[in-house]
């Protein structure tokens, strides 16, 4: 969430930013701005009203004390009481509308982000290894059949299509990697590890920005006030909302395997045969919490964190810089780390690493 005193002194700034996303947030900044102006007349209404109110109330007693008549100031009272529990209405509603308005906007770009509309405009940082050379290389789906590593059909049979059924060395490969991960996080990278729920409640949901925006590819019940964990790091940034950490307390560094759900319902048109964009699938998280001013180094470290996962598994990759058409909702900077697929023959994105400076945090009150 956006600081509202930021917008309010530099409107001009947070249109600039939010415009360079596109999708048309920067339209909402004079809705805020109007409502956020509603509102404060209120609460300058309210306190007047509080202040009068508690002038003429003593003035009630000394009249009392004095045996001098006070209906009339009394009836005046009364209306002012009445006029601050409509005013209390209206503020509410105000506050409520503000805050509707902020959970709606996504963060500002960090000015290194590059500008641009889509993933084609995302500039290459830096690569590491090289294309592996197969003359005819299979691809997963192929191989997972070939060597039993993976069962599509009994997959659907069971849960229906974008659902994975791994089997022997596929099943025991999957553990091995969450394993292998979590070791060297805790290990060597000095990561905190969590085992945390795999249902959360919709304020940790609101807190990590998948709510509201992204509400239709989130799995919900209870009418939607818990829901199936996405990503882990939902839990692991909500573990401490609603605290104070003292400086001397970070950075926090917390690692977690959970199975995340998605409904993918936006991913209408893109790649989605075998595995690669699925409705439940495993995943390791990292999660840092650390102060503004060391919050882009520690960036830069966690990258360098997930990329070793890679190395030691021998695999060619790439890390691009997201453009500002391309960044999530909630990230201020954002590096993908894209690892070459032979039977593909593209790059695919194993891991986004993102700072969101203190968006979540705003919106989880930590």
């Amino acid at each position: 969430m956006l600081d509202i005193r930021l917008i309010r002194e530099k409107p001009d700034f947070v249109r600039e930013r939010l415009a360079a996303r596109g999708g048309g947030d920067d339209a909402k900044i004079d809705d805020v701005l109007r409502v956020d102006a509603e509102r404060r007349q209120t609460e300058t209404a309210l306190q007047q009203l509080n202040a009068e109110r508690k002038r003429s109330s003593k003035e009630i007693g000394g009249k009392k004390s004095r045996g001098e008549p006070t209906d009339e100031l009394e009836q005046h009272v009364r209306q002012i009481g009445e006029e601050i529990a409509d005013l209390n209405k209206k503020a509410t509603v105000a506050e409520e509308q503000q805050n509707d308005l902020l959970l709606r906007i996504a963060n500002l770009p960090h000015e290194s982000v590059p500008i641009g509309k889509d993933a084609a405009a995302n500039p290459v940082v830096r690569t590491w290894g090289e294309k592996p050379r197969l003359s005819k290389p299979a691809d997963h789906v192929t191989l997972g059949a070939r060597l039993n590593l993976l069962d599509m059909e009994r997959a659907a049979k069971l849960s229906g299509s974008g659902f994975i059924c791994f089997t022997g060395a596929g099943a025991r490969l999957e553990r091995a990697l969450i394993n292998f991960m979590i070791d060297l996080h805790t290990r060597e990278h000095g990561y905190f590890e969590i085992s945390p729920p795999f249902l959360v409640r919709r304020d940790c949901m609101i807190g990590t920005s998948q709510l509201p925006k992204l509400q239709a590819d989130m799995y919900g019940l209870e009418e939607n006030q818990i829901f199936l964990v996405p990503t882990a790091e939902v839990p692991l940034t909500n573990l401490h909302r609603d605290e104070i950490l003292g400086v001397t307390d970070l950075p926090k560094k917390f690692v977690a395997y959970t199975p995340c759900f998605r409904r993918e319902a936006g991913a209408a048109g893109r790649e989605t045969r075998g595995i690669i964009r699925v409705h439940q699938f495993d995943k390791v998280e990292l999660v840092k919490i650390t102060t503004p001013e060391k919050s882009y180094d520690e960036l830069e470290s966690l990258t360098t964190n997930a990329e070793r996962v890679l190395q030691l598994l021998g695999l060619h990759y790439r890390v691009v810089d997201l453009c500002t058409g391309d960044l999530g909702f909630a990230a201020a900077k954002s590096y993908d780390i894209e690892v070459w697929s032979p039977g593909q023959e593209t790059f695919l994105e194993v891991s986004s690493c993102s700072n969101c400076e203190e968006f979540q945090a705003r919106r989880m009150q930590l």
